[in-house]
């Protein structure tokens, strides 16, 4: 595939063929050389969907970009009607998987002596793993459809946390396009008793501090402090969403074909915005989001209560509350100006976050002056970001920026890699207490599976696309 470099971290497949776009892809060379060589796949799915009608801009993709189902991981696309289309593939089976990040004020020197009793109680408070579940909060099906229409806030009204967490989630926590009505039954049984769970592979609640601060101002105005203690909570819609995705795949490809759209991969299955099938799949994928917004939700009242029983007084003496919650796999109607003109866009994003800049109406107003909260994920044995949507990742990427490290192994190799292994006791000579539902996910999910994401975040910083604002470094994981 032939790949033309536009700037150092900047790169361009050309349009060619039916390609009806070309694609951008920002990484430095040595991510660039790699996939050319070892993930060729990736590259070809930023192509293919610049096949799809109605497409505005380029098809784009992160640093973070590895392959996935239809389009790449850490890809970003925006269509526009009447032409363009919605593609489940754009968003993926964990629909609004994506990321909360609580702040406290405790320091690393207060959790020490206690770290070992908190990553115990954090383990039992929060169900992880393969079909995890909380016996505690089944549902009913009518009160889970009133989840799936009111998402964060319906946490709220049941004492699970406060209203202020609201004006610190993205969208507030919840799509207003949501209807249940459009989830099935399969789906709706699989999240009863979901709500409040992990789940299991690169899923995790990770207790950390603040080890590095690069912007004093911004990152006083979030309230992260050097050395201050954070919970990270990567999460999405369970099995809830992924039944939701499964049952639309059929509905799409059967749509893909009454409309005759020509489909260089089927994992690109769509149908017009404006169709009845489009409609009806945003409408359920909106109800899958809001079943994540409140799943996270849910786990960060049990994450307080965790803290409160271990330092012995209350979330709000701790100061833990919520800097931000982003998602990372959705497809959302936005405004954006291109040529000069404002346009009414479907953006897709597949392992991307929104990345909007200071000023943006949609940043929430406690953020307004310093843009939105970018929330960056890395391996369980390193470190996160914490980022800030600009001006440029807005002109370039319709606001989007990356949302974490990208594998670099498989699941199977990484496990493979670390058959003979003692993960756990790797993770506590690095200072770090470890828990996990089974020895699998802690083999699949070894620090070496990932980029740095050290090297992604520079990517992204020097493209002009995220600024940096402070380095998180794990103390406590729980994993899926």
């Amino acid at each position: 595939m032939e790949i033309e470099q536009l700037g150092p971290y900047k790169w361009r497949i050309p349009r060619s063929g039916a390609m009806r776009t070309h694609g951008i892809v920002y990484a430095d060379e040595v991510m660039i050389q790699a996939l050319r060589t070892k993930e060729k796949e990736a590259l070809e799915q930023v192509a293919n969907v610049a096949h799809l009608p109605g497409i505005v801009g380029p098809s784009i993709a992160m640093p973070d970009i590895h392959w996935g189902y239809g389009f790449p991981i850490g890809g970003v696309a925006a269509f526009a009607e009447p032409d363009g289309v919605v593609s489940p593939g754009g968003i993926g089976f964990d629909i609004n998987c994506g990321v909360r990040l609580l702040r406290s004020n405790l320091t690393r020197e207060d959790l020490a002596p206690r770290a070992k009793e908190l990553a115990d109680r954090l383990f039992r408070e929060i169900p992880s793993g393969v079909g995890s579940h909380r016996r505690d909060l089944k549902l009913s099906e009518s009160e889970l459809r009133r989840v799936l229409e009111r998402g964060a806030g319906w946490a709220v009204r049941h004492g699970m946390g406060e209203e202020a967490d609201l004006d610190h989630i993205e969208e507030r926590g919840c799509l207003a396009q949501a209807d249940p009505a459009m989830v099935t039954a399969r789906a709706v049984e699989r999240g009863r008793d979901q709500l409040g769970t992990l789940g299991s592979g690169n899923h995790f609640c990770e207790v950390q501090v603040v080890e590095e601060v690069h912007d004093q101002e911004a990152a006083r105005a979030l309230g992260l402090d050097l050395g201050s203690i954070t919970v990270t909570i990567h999460t999405g819609s369970r099995g809830l969403g992924y039944q939701t995705c499964e049952d639309y795949l059929r509905s799409m490809l059967e749509a893909a074909r009454r409309y005759r759209i020509d489909l260089p991969d089927k994992q690109l299955c769509c149908a017009p915005l404006g169709s009845p099938e489009g409609r009806t799949y945003l409408a359920a994928m909106s109800a899958a989001a809001n079943f994540a917004f409140c799943n996270r939700q849910v786990i960060a009242h049990y994450v307080r209560g965790a803290f409160e029983v271990t330092f012995g007084a209350s979330a709000s003496e701790l100061g833990l509350a919520v800097v931000y919650d982003v998602c990372h796999n959705i497809a959302k109607f936005e405004e954006h100006e291109v040529d000069g003109e404002r346009r009414r866009l479907c953006v897709h994003r597949k392992g991307a976050t929104r990345a909007f800049p200071p000023g943006h109406p949609l940043v929430p107003e406690a953020y307004r002056e310093i843009g939105q909260p970018v929330l960056v994920p890395g391996d369980m044995g390193r470190y996160s970001y914490v980022l800030l949507g600009t001006s440029g990742a807005l002109a370039e990427t319709f606001g989007s920026s990356c949302h974490g490290a990208g594998r670099l192994l498989s699941r199977h190799a990484a496990a493979k890699s670390a058959a003979k292994r003692h993960v756990p006791r790797e993770m506590a000579e690095r200072g770090i207490e470890l828990r996990a539902a089974s020895r699998r996910t802690v083999v699949e999910e070894i620090p070496e599976a990932y980029k740095d994401v050290a090297d992604v975040v520079e990517v992204v910083v020097q493209a002009g696309i995220g600024r940096k604002v402070a380095r998180l470094r794990p103390l406590v994981v729980v994993k899926g």
